[in-house]
């Protein structure tokens, strides 16, 4: 449990829960607990599907510019890596993710955004990577994710601007995956992991390891990541009653234990 951010359990469902006031600042501290509850959450087999949240106000509004503005080039280049594997513990969980995003999720905290598979807001958020307008580029992975995400074009519009985009006009860029009422935020994310609190958590993984690391090369590289992690699932309980409850009942019956 850090100060600022906590790992809270409901059930399967895991929340990381970012709790620093007023606009979740993403310091050196911040970013070292959420890599904290990253891994602790991606370790527990009693949590099933991760939820990022920033509370009811706000998601993230991006790094703590005051800490940043402090550093040199020399500070920097030591701590630039620490930050970007940060966020990228959370893209490394082994199970789906999803950022709830209400308020502002700008700069790293789009990029810790950008860590999840999938990204419900609420009809009044702005996202965006506005470091340009500090003279800088996104450093925890906005270049490299947001592109891989949406294609090169767009995200260069988004960085080079470094404009606010509105929820309406992220969804139709392909930034947020869903728009719902403000409120509502937190229960649709939770709404979307809870269909995996009792699904095949070793095939959810290989899914997610098999997606992911298939956009990081060629085509025949992903194909043979495939195929290795595809073979291995026959070795886990879950597909043996997966396909048994499939030819006995048919599809979507299976009590998968995880295993």
């Amino acid at each position: 449990m850090g100060e600022f951010v906590r790992l809270e359990v409901d059930g399967a469902i895991g929340t990381i829960r970012l709790d620093r006031p007023p606009m979740n600042a993403l310091n050196k501290q911040v970013q070292e607990e959420i890599r904290a509850a990253a891994k602790e959450a991606g370790e527990r087999a009693d949590i099933r599907a991760v939820l990022v949240y920033g509370g009811e106000k706000v998601f993230a509004a991006g790094a703590d510019i005051k800490e940043m503005s402090a550093m040199s080039y020399v500070d920097m280049a030591g701590r630039a890596r620490g930050l970007s594997s940060s966020l990228t513990a959370v893209a490394e969980i082994p199970k789906p993710t999803v950022a709830a995003i209400t308020g502002y999720a700008l700069g790293g905290g789009f990029e810790l955004a950008l860590c999840c598979d999938r990204r419900i807001v609420g009809d009044n958020v702005k996202v965006g990577q506005p470091e340009i307008l500090l003279g800088i580029i996104p450093g925890a992975g906005g270049t490299q994710r947001l592109a891989r995400l949406v294609g090169p074009a767009k995200a260069k519009d988004v960085i080079y601007t470094g404009r606010f985009v509105g929820a309406e006009e992220a969804l139709a860029l392909g930034l947020v995956d869903q728009v719902v009422a403000p409120d509502d935020v937190y229960s649709a994310a939770r709404g979307w992991l809870d269909q995996f609190a009792e699904g095949p958590a070793q095939a959810l993984a290989a899914a997610k390891k098999a997606v992911d690391g298939g956009l990081d090369g060629d085509l025949g590289s992903g194909l043979n990541l495939e195929s290795e992690l595809f073979a291995a699932l026959f070795a886990t309980e879950d597909q043996s009653i997966g396909m048994e409850s499939f030819v006995a009942n048919g599809p979507g019956k299976a009590k998968f234990t995880g295993q």
